[in-house]
């Protein structure tokens, strides 16, 4: 070959190098955002012949969400949690009720994608409106047998509430393990992690030595505890923002913080099932929650977009970010938190897809960790035509839609206090369709959640 031609292709070669598009990955997660959630966020928001913006992605399939039993392997759950769930699309290994980033059984730590993306040089980052400690954000870090060591003061046998004692002394440090969930989220080397759980944060560490805040800023974080500050961090730190004690506010409320509530028999009821009438609760509207303002909440989108910042660079990144309540306002039996939370996942969708169309090497993710409680039934009973007394079993709210209709909302999966997560296939979304090096379909119709973390692994050749 001549050594002209030797000479152009060295060239291009550096050309191309230099011009290649960094891989971003942005996974979202909407923790208990079910086909169920989004109808109804879906209806409320923009009617029922209306569309959210995870309808105009290109691409759909459905997720298999699988649980093992802790104390018989080879037999399945068939309703998952957040621990469990999240740390199958975290690490590809299916585990137990409660396990953050550890197997089932043999309590083996499982390598999470967030390890795998520092290894390889990327940037990385956490973004949730839970406490930053919470189930989903600790998958992608952490590693405990229980959900619950959030702090120091969690890890030996603690009394959470009635007979729940957590319990992970043989993660303690001075067992050999690396500490509970926050001690772990201080000292990683994740570049961003934005969310609640300041409380967790502002306790000693294992060793009474210091605080675990005092503990991240020795390990390079900028921490801020209000968002304003956050934005004003010093940009060659890593940076922890915790906006408050626990939880983030949620946007909205039911009239005059209203949730589901039981349907009201007559007293003929009481003689036979038969006589008498019902009457269902008074609709309500969707309200804004005056805490989430009283308390300078920022909202995902805001946060998500100060992670982008950080994160953006040429080398790549990974971000896994949570809308948290949609869950856990459906635990509470309050549809229009869960709606508002669910605007929000949809608002951080259109913010990953306008950086995608500047960054064309970025796949968008958005999916959910598991089915929740929360169905839409007829607004009185298709049998009321009978005569006799019909409802629900459950709890029930009437919601008083914006296009004029009333959409009724059922909780019914126990008689509690709060309600529980379902077994159904959670939906997924993605703004491309990815292929391996064998030019197949990264993405199929029906993947199992585990497969999640393969997609991610290889779309970002970890």
């Amino acid at each position: 070959m001549a050594l002209w031609m030797k000479s152009f292709l060295v060239v291009c070669s550096i050309l191309i190098s230099e011009t290649s598009l960094a891989k971003n990955m942005i996974l979202i997660i909407g923790d208990g955002m079910d086909d169920q959630q989004i109808t109804a966020a879906r209806n409320y928001l923009h009617g029922a012949q209306g569309s959210t913006i995870l309808d105009t992605l290109p691409v759909r399939g459905a997720v298999q969400v699988l649980t093992q039993d802790e104390t018989q392997p080879k037999t399945p759950l068939y309703v998952a949690d957040s621990a469990n769930s999240a740390t199958a699309m975290a690490t590809g290994v299916s585990t137990s009720i409660g396990r953050i980033g550890t197997s089932a059984n043999a309590d083996k730590d499982l390598t999470n994608l967030t390890e795998l993306a520092i290894k390889k040089g990327l940037k990385t980052g956490l973004v949730s409106t839970a406490a930053i400690t919470d189930a989903t954000p600790a998958a992608f870090v952490a590693h405990v047998n229980q959900r619950g060591c959030q702090s120091p003061k969690r890890m030996d046998q603690y009394e959470s509430y009635g007979d729940l004692v957590i319990d992970c002394a043989l993660d303690l440090k001075s067992n050999g393990g690396l500490g509970s969930i926050s001690e772990q989220l201080v000292d990683s080397q994740i570049d961003v992690l934005l969310g609640g759980g300041a409380k967790f944060f502002k306790l000693k560490n294992e060793s009474k030595s210091q605080t675990l805040i005092e503990q991240a800023q020795l390990n390079g974080f900028d921490v801020a505890f209000d968002f304003d500050s956050a934005q004003n961090s010093d940009e060659n730190k890593k940076l922890l923002g915790v906006f408050d004690k626990k939880h983030l506010e949620v946007k909205w409320q039911g009239t005059g913080g209203r949730v589901a509530e039981k349907p009201q028999f007559s007293i003929l009821n009481w003689f036979h099932k038969y006589l008498g009438s019902v009457s269902l609760p008074d609709e309500m509207k969707c309200e804004p929650n005056p805490e989430y303002a009283q308390r300078n909440t920022p909202s995902l989108k805001a946060m998500s977009e100060l992670a982008l910042t950080r994160l953006h660079n040429k080398g790549g990144f990974f971000l896994m970010i949570e809308s948290a309540s949609i869950d856990k306002q459906s635990h509470k039996r309050n549809p229009c938190g869960s709606i508002g939370e669910a605007e929000q996942l949809f608002e951080t969708v259109q913010l990953a897809l306008d950086f995608a169309k500047d960054n064309p090497d970025t796949l968008i993710l958005v999916t959910a960790d598991h089915g929740q409680a929360a169905q839409i039934i007829p607004n009185g009973s298709m049998f009321n035509a009978y005569g006799v007394p019909i409802s629900t079993p459950g709890a029930i709210a009437r919601l008083q839609t914006p296009e004029g209709g009333v959409m009724a909302i059922n909780y019914a999966t126990n008689e509690f206090s709060h309600e529980e997560h379902t077994g159904v296939n959670v939906p997924l979304f993605a703004n491309q369709n990815v292929k391996d090096k064998n030019g197949e379909d990264l993405i199929k119709p029906l993947i199992q959640q585990r497969d999640i973390f393969s997609l991610v692994k290889t779309y970002l050749e970890l």
